[in-house]
């Protein structure tokens, strides 16, 4: 094997998301002589990005103070706010809409076209940035210390051969790793295990997020709208809810989120998303439009209490690699970017990840989390259990003096022989897409299929024997893009992993029961490509 290429930089970051971005542009601008590498596992930047989204803005007027006179493609300046309980052929409108949910001042964006917009103002600080150059492993120097990354192999057949094209990845090698991979990063999750990361904390939580972009028909769409609803079609044990944006040019965003702390195993996030289109109030939108767009990521939602420890010797984490988000507000973005630029004024003064978590614990990142630490687990009683803690939390601010525990996701799922069939209640479905592969047509996902499977599934018999069993093999329903499937064949039934289907949302490393699922990133470029999403 020849020697690999290296590269060096002081600084590279993992992920050109807005955490990344933010990081990149900060640490140019007060320290313009240090030379900062971003690498994104995506072909073009903003293509693996998804979110809602709406964001608050002041990190971004004080990131870029002249923003607004340019701002990104996609960007709407919020207007009405309203939250529904939604039957299954009506609803209510709360007289109120929760405070954490006023998005007076805020503005909707597609995160994907937002980030993609960053990227060409961090160059022209200097940052040098590189889709397509997927991180496949961390390097460690002598003592133990994370040293950088490796990039993938490109041109890798499945059984391992070098094909034609075959070029090997190169070796970025920096003083300071930060990694910005968003919710449930692969490298982040093996330096979270490697260091004990997480030792004194609760275990992370997820949710997934499956979204639509609409062009719909004229005199439907209102600007700056926002609608958020709960209820139907969950049932009442199971965290769901829904976000509906109207943004400009006759487009609508819409999407669906079911928390992955689900009980029962025949729950199927992507039908239920699937199912609320189909709910009048929604359907009366969309009829004549024309889908645009589709995808799916898991979202973050542990919360304070689920915070990992922040730095290890040679690297930090930032944004949803973190865990930042605050739930009740549906929003991210304003964490991940101030921790980004928090992050960089520290490696600007010190040049080193230590002090790096006490810096970020002390900060207003974290006072907010630990005013919304109880919302989420208290939605694991049940829906209506969760609205009343819901407004005891906003009404003290935060101030309980109690702390719920956070428990993995995929230890709250009920074998069949226990679990409870709640009634789905459900509706014909008329709206497109009318199954799961025609959403991944629309997320627009490319995979060589002659590659690696970047799915590791460590015990596959657990698969065909004991899973189907206890819980009749989950994964096929909870992927939003049907990779997993049970083949009955002479032989009898095997697992079968369509890994060109996925839209790398990671919702099987997550939810699996057995963790016998392991999602590592597959030849760099390859995957969705999102469009304003």
């Amino acid at each position: 094997m020849s020697e690999r290429d290296v590269m060096e930089y002081d600084v590279v970051t993992v992920g050109a998301g807005p955490a990344g971005l933010a990081f990149a542009i900060r640490l140019k601008q007060l320290k313009p002589e240090m030379s900062v590498c971003v690498i994104e596992k995506a072909s073009t930047i903003g293509a693996h990005i998804l979110s809602g989204a709406v964001i608050e803005p002041q990190p971004l007027d004080e990131l870029l103070p002249g923003w607004r006179d340019a701002p990104p493609p996609v960007c709407v300046p919020a207007g009405q706010d309203e939250f529904w309980i939604l039957s299954k052929t009506g609803g209510f409108k709360l007289p109120i809409v929760p405070p954490q949910m006023n998005n007076h001042g805020n503005f909707i964006v597609s995160l994907g076209a937002m980030c993609a917009w960053l990227a060409p103002q961090a160059e022209a600080l200097g940052v040098e940035i590189y889709p397509g150059f997927a991180a496949s492993e961390v390097l460690y120097n002598d003592h133990g210390d994370v040293a950088g990354v490796r990039i993938g192999d490109m041109g890798v057949a499945k059984d391992g051969s070098h094909k034609p094209a075959y070029t090997q990845g190169i070796d970025i090698m920096a003083k300071l790793t930060v990694l910005g991979e968003g919710a449930r990063g692969h490298l982040t999750k093996q330096l979270v295990d490697k260091y004990k990361l997480d030792q004194h904390s609760d275990p992370q939580s997820y949710s997934i997020g499956i979204k639509e972009l609409w062009q719909v028909k004229p005199g439907v769409c209102e600007p700056g709208k926002i609608v958020h609803t709960m209820g139907w079609p969950a049932d009442p044990k199971t965290y769901g809810g829904s976000f509906l944006y109207h943004l400009d040019k006759d487009r609508i965003a819409l999407g669906y989120v079911s928390g992955l702390d689900y009980k029962d195993p025949n729950y199927q996030p992507y039908e239920a998303f699937q199912q609320w289109k189909n709910h009048p109030s929604v359907k009366a939108l969309l009829e004549g439009g024309t889908i645009l767009s589709a995808g799916a990521r898991a979202i973050v939602t542990g919360g304070y209490q689920s915070l990992p420890k922040l730095e290890m010797p040679g690297a930090l984490l930032i944004g949803d690699a973190a865990g930042l988000l605050n739930v009740p507000k549906i929003k991210g973005t304003h964490q991940a970017m101030r921790s980004g630029m928090m992050a960089a004024e520290h490696v600007a003064q010190f040049g080193t990840s230590e002090g790096w978590d006490a810096q970020l614990r002390g900060s207003a990142v974290m006072r907010e989390l630990k005013k919304v630490r109880n919302f989420k687990p208290g939605f694991k009683k049940g829906r209506v259990f969760g609205l009343l803690n819901s407004g005891w939390e906003t009404v003290t601010m935060g101030l309980s003096p109690w702390t719920m525990a956070v428990t993995p996701d995929y230890s709250s799922l009920e074998k069949l022989d226990v679990a409870e069939k709640p009634k789905r209640d459900y509706v014909e479905r008329t709206l497109a897409p009318r199954d799961r592969l025609a959403g991944v047509y629309y997320a627009a996902t490319e995979h060589d299929e002659d590659q690696p499977i970047h799915l590791h599934v460590s015990d596959t018999d657990i698969c065909i024997t004991t899973c189907a069993t206890e819980y009749g093999n989950p994964c096929t329903r909870f992927c939003p893009a049907g990779v997993y499937e049970i083949v009955k064949d002479e032989a009898g039934p095997r697992l079968q992993i369509n890994a060109a289907n996925c839209v790398h949302c990671k919702t099987c490393d997550i939810k699996d029961p057995y963790q016998i699922i392991t999602w590592v990133t597959p030849e760099g470029g390859a995957g969705p490509n999102y469009q304003n999403l």
